[in-house]
């Protein structure tokens, strides 16, 4: 099931080139009171919300899908952690390009570990990027997004996608420069989620999706997941390891 968060945080499932809106589940998530609960609700909820979500569609109302303004799946992450250069032919490219890639910056992905962004540099695929810094080089990077969909401590790697509530395309904006990862890349607009979310059900296998980056029908970046340095198990093990309660 393709769900996403769509106008005025609307809940909706995407059928086709249109969008039916099923937010009248959205109350069975409850009401949450403060101390507010840490991590998105309805990324909590989801497996239960789910027979009530197919129950909605057959009294949805429809919207063309190219009417509404869709939002991050994800309204409010609990943690946003990356993994750095963790494609081989992005690493020998940066490991070429000294100009604009410092030392510290191309160490290996066992070596240098995972790294935050803020929460609030999320946007969705319909909303702009503003660039922070035009004096400095801005990049674009398509990235697989893992929702997590539930609390996880010392997962082993063969279990790790059990705790995969869904998938998303991300861009991840970086400015170029000296400073660490998380201070470039954690600018406001700077993580694009979306999209939508699809189930984890929907992705027989993660570690063979192609994904490819057109700007103006130019192809600026072409990947698949299987030429990952560090697969999707692995590497969301490892993200799944320092998450708390739940993030994407």
């Amino acid at each position: 099931m393709k769900i996403c968060l769509f106008n005025n945080h609307r809940l909706g499932v995407v059928e086709g080139n249109e969008v039916l809106d099923v937010s009248s589940v959205l109350p069975l998530i409850g009401t949450a009171e403060y101390p507010y609960p840490h991590g998105d609700q309805l990324i909590a909820c989801l497996p239960e919300l789910m027979p009530a979500i197919a129950d909605a569609l057959q009294f949805a109302r429809r919207y063309p899908l190219s009417k509404v303004t869709l939002r991050p799946p994800v309204a409010n992450p609990g943690k946003v952690i990356a993994a750095p250069v963790n494609y081989q032919a992005h690493l020998d490219e940066a490991i070429k390009d000294t100009a604009t890639f410092s030392r510290a910056h191309v160490r290996k992905i066992q070596e240098t570990g995972l790294f935050l962004k803020a929460t609030s540099s999320v946007v969705g695929s319909d909303d702009p990027v503003c660039i922070g810094l035009p004096d400095r080089r801005t990049d674009h990077e398509i990235e697989l997004v893992a929702i997590i969909g539930k609390r996880a401590k010392n997962v082993l790697a063969k279990d790790a996608l059990s705790y995969v509530a869904g998938y998303s395309i991300g861009l991840d904006i970086t400015i170029r420069g000296p400073e660490e990862r998380s201070l470039r890349k954690s600018l406001d607009s700077y993580t694009v989620l979306g999209p939508w979310l699809v189930t984890a059900d929907e992705i027989e296998n993660p570690h063979a999706l192609a994904m490819t980056l057109d700007v103006n029908g130019e192809v600026r970046q072409s990947a698949n997941t299987k030429d990952l340095i560090m697969d999707v198990s692995r590497t969301y093990r490892v993200r799944l390891q320092i998450l708390h309660p739940r993030a994407w």
